[in-house]
């Protein structure tokens, strides 16, 4: 079968990532063993799609807490067919379409899971959109509904909210009554955000974020920002966090900016702030059943046109760098995927 390879740590937008060139820590191999079932109860996927999510770009760096022994297959959220089940299978038949989240492998033709790791994709749902439902909505899902239990009227800031986890808490934020407020970059990406509803989109790249947004929040009457989605971090962390009322609630998701922000507990404490670390990956151990109740959610809001999965850039796994430049480059809005069997070379869908 296909699948992308990654033999070593480095950047993987510098060189194709082909079996010649040693310079790349990626190569495309198109004769990987295809994976085979390994308990009565497993399930091999013929992958239809697989998303890039900045966590997979950190991993290949070797900058990911998480750090798989070389060689390994990277990838995490798919969607495909079932291809073939094991005997203790009682779920799903061959054909079924399906998505999951794995740890590793999804960017290759095949991957094996267990039948309880697998959704199965209702009719009438779009299947290359339920490869990139799992990490980005499940991280926002889990985030603001779980955790920060956010409510209709509340105020929501939004960070880096152009990305894929962005994205998905702009629309998980409108879809629970909340009055959400956006930050992107470049006009592109600010008129993107404000034709999905967003009450106030800020231009990083313009002015002041904080002014714009004390702006907003005097002209509506608010008394300030109840919850805080960081996936970004550094500065603009700071920045914002002058906007914070009384007993708000802080999101950490990540630090695209690559700068890890300091939080002054003695301010956290005389504002009453609660601070979440959201590490979405980690519930698969600890609380696997919020998991598997959030993505059931999320599915159903996607069948039902709830949410919507913007897809930027499409691209084959042979082209893999030029998505990882894409993502590297924040060229993306929403989403980036990798599709298997369309032939398709590499586009934009913007």
């Amino acid at each position: 079968m296909e699948a992308l390879l990654c033999k070593k740590i480095g950047d993987p937008t510098v060189v194709p990532p082909t079996s010649s060139d040693d310079s790349s820590p990626l190569t495309l191999s198109t004769s990987h063993p295809i994976p085979q079932l390994n308990s009565p109860t497993a399930i091999r996927v013929r992958v239809k799609a697989t998303s890039l999510n900045y966590l997979n770009y950190l991993q290949i760096l070797g900058k990911y807490q998480e750090k798989p022994p070389l060689p390994f297959i990277p990838g995490s959220d798919y969607s495909g067919l079932v291809e073939s089940v094991g005997p203790g299978v009682s779920k799903f038949r061959v054909g079924d379409p399906v998505c999951s989240v794995a740890a590793l492998g999804s960017f290759a033709q095949f991957i094996v899971a267990d039948e309880s790791e697998l959704f199965r994709v209702p009719d009438g749902c779009d299947l290359v959109a339920a490869g990139a439902l799992a990490v980005a909505y499940g991280t926002s899902h889990v985030a603001l509904v779980h955790r920060a239990q956010l409510t209709s009227g509340q105020v929501l800031l939004v960070l880096g909210a152009a990305g894929g986890v962005g994205v998905s808490a702009v629309q998980i934020g409108k879809l629970c009554g909340a009055i959400v407020i956006a930050v992107a970059r470049g006009a592109e990406k600010v008129q993107f955000l404000e034709s999905l509803g967003v009450d106030h989109v800020v231009d990083s790249t313009k002015g002041s974020v904080t002014e714009s947004v004390k702006g907003f929040l005097k002209a509506r009457k608010l008394k300030g920002v109840d919850v805080l989605y960081d996936p970004v971090g550094g500065k603009l962390t700071k920045e914002t966090m002058k906007l914070l009322s009384w007993g708000a609630k802080i999101l950490v998701i990540g630090f695209a900016s690559g700068e890890i922000p300091v939080i002054p507990a003695n301010i956290a404490l005389v504002k009453n702030w609660t601070i979440h670390g959201l590490y979405w990956g980690s519930y698969k151990i600890h609380k696997p059943a919020v998991l598997e109740d959030s993505l059931k959610e999320l599915l159903s809001w996607l069948t039902r046109g709830l949410i919507t999965i913007h897809i930027s850039h499409t691209y084959s796994l042979p082209e893999a760098n030029l998505a990882f430049s894409a993502l590297k480059d924040r060229k993306v809005i929403g989403k980036v995927m990798i599709t298997f069997d369309d032939g398709s070379s590499a586009r934009s869908k913007l």
